[in-house]
């Protein structure tokens, strides 16, 4: 027993709750750091590929599953608990304090830092209770004796402490709950296409671990339009001025579609989700016909940004071919030749769109039951057949009487973040909370004062006063000579 309450005092001490905050700190980093399964499994997959050594001794000790790893949990279950056998007791006994009276005047006050004396024809009992209304006035609580006089203030110091402690525990509450039955989830949408709050529809998709595919609720939205602006000339030519994202939301399947704009920092809320627009890119748009003139292909590939010019790279994957073919190229918003570099864009806005795009020919691999991305193509078991450049409308042969592709033009996408986290409220409302408690237990002095009466039969009087602070504030002689003033000091004796 003796051995448990020790390690019960030193789990709740105040210094093994900042270790343990700092551990948890600290153990976030690898989240950082490498791709987590729960938002991005492809990514650890490529990961683990491409370093067949140090990959699985990190998938060994849950690096890439950081926020769900034994270890995390145990850290932030270990500080709920510091935190929890830490506070509690100190808001019992403050909740005392606060009832209980100042302590008496100490017998000997000229030890105490701060002292004052001089003499008073006015009477103990007349000295004291004038002192002890004025005190009260400056916001003091004050405790009489028959000679002397007891004063305290700066509680408030010790309340902003607890509430910045007891502001981390619904903290920890708070991210714990959301992140158990809320879930987080990514996509892409293009112009003209829609997205319905399914699973499936998700590029990824983050439950938590209380959170169902049922629960998910049945809202859905169209991309009507996505625009953009750039600054065109000058030093910070190219960079974005503003998009957004235009769009037909229907809240439930029965109710009546509502044009909703989509901002950056103007969410879409509705459902208890939230739809953040978090990026924009271009989908170039391509028909690809066999040999025999069929249409196999006809849509819109989303390619992604290599830089701020908007130089996309994406792929088209043709499996309906025999051999099967796939396109890897590059989409220019604005097309520059650069002779060290090659083509590249020069301007993020479409105003002179080609595409770079290369052929290959073979097994794309679709068959083999293993995840692929659909930004990369696996050419192992393919062979390249031509390169070629092409501009709105204009048609490829391609080699090997393998059929035609035709750039045909390019739509807009947009990238959304869609979230739910119950939690988030009460997370806001504690880490302000923190705040105001961390200020008050900064800002706050806490002070004792002390007046004592020494009755004398010749020469009136002696009257002292004197004072203590319980922090390292400054300031305490200066208070005290305000409060002597309150007694009648004269000015020679502050």
């Amino acid at each position: 027993m003796a051995t448990m309450r020790w390690l019960w005092r030193q789990l709740t001490s105040m210094r093994i709750a900042l270790i343990l905050l700092f551990l948890l700190a600290l153990a976030s980093i690898p989240g950082s750091i490498f791709p987590q399964r729960g938002t991005s499994p492809l990514r650890v997959n490529e990961f683990l590929k491409d370093n067949p050594t140090t990959g699985p001794i990190l998938d060994r000790f849950y690096m890439f599953d950081v926020f769900a790893s034994p270890w995390f949990a145990s850290i932030y279950l270990l500080l709920f608990i510091s935190l929890t056998g830490c506070v509690l007791p100190r808001a019992v006994d403050h909740y005392k304090e606060l009832r209980s009276q100042p302590p008496a005047a100490p017998r000997n006050l000229s030890r105490l830092p701060v002292h004052l004396q001089w003499k008073s024809n006015a009477t103990a009992e007349q000295v004291v209770s004038d002192t002890a209304a004025a005190w009260k006035k400056r916001g003091w609580r004050v405790r009489q004796g028959e000679d002397w006089l007891s004063a305290e203030k700066g509680y408030t110091r010790e309340t902003g402490n607890l509430l910045f402690h007891l502001s981390l525990l619904v903290l920890l509450v708070a991210v714990g709950y959301g992140g158990a039955v809320g879930y987080r989830g990514t996509v892409i949408v293009r112009e003209d296409a829609g997205f319905a709050n399914n699973v499936t529809q998700y590029d990824t998709f983050a439950p938590g671990r209380m959170f169902g595919a049922d629960d998910l609720p049945p809202f859905s939205f169209e991309l009507t339009e996505f625009e953009s602006t750039f600054q065109r000339g000058g030093q910070q030519n190219g960079a974005p001025r503003a998009f957004h994202a235009d769009v037909l939301v229907k809240d439930d399947p029965k109710s009546q579609p509502r044009p909703v704009t989509i901002e950056v920092n103007y969410p879409l809320r509705t459902s208890g989700i939230t739809v953040y627009l978090v990026g924009h890119g271009y989908a170039p748009e391509f028909t690809v016909r066999d040999a025999d003139g069929k249409v196999v292909w006809e849509d819109a590939a989303v390619f992604l940004p290599q830089d701020s010019a908007f130089t996309s790279s994406g792929v088209v994957k043709v499996p309906d071919t025999v051999p099967q073919i796939g396109l890897q190229g590059f989409f220019l918003p604005t097309v520059s030749e650069d002779f060290t570099n090659g083509p590249v864009s020069k301007f993020p806005a479409a105003d002179d769109p080609e595409v770079y795009l290369s052929a290959w020919q073979g097994d794309l691999g679709l068959d083999s039951g293993m995840p692929q991305s659909v930004y990369r193509i696996d050419t192992e078991n393919m062979e390249r057949i031509g390169i070629e450049e092409l501009a709105p409308g204009e048609t490829w042969n391609l080699p090997n009487s393998a059929g035609t592709v035709e750039f045909t033009g390019y739509r807009q996408w947009a990238s959304f973040v869609i979230t739910k986290d119950p939690g988030k409220g009460w997370a806001l409302g504690a880490a302000i909370a923190s705040i105001v408690g961390l200020s008050l237990s900064l800002l706050i002095p806490r002070r004792r004062a002390w007046l004592r009466v020494t009755t004398s039969e010749d020469e009136g009087n002696l009257i002292e006063v004197a004072g203590l602070s319980k922090t390292e504030a400054p300031g305490l002689a200066d208070e005290i000579s305000q409060l002597a003033k309150l007694v009648n000091a004269p000015e020679e004796k502050l």
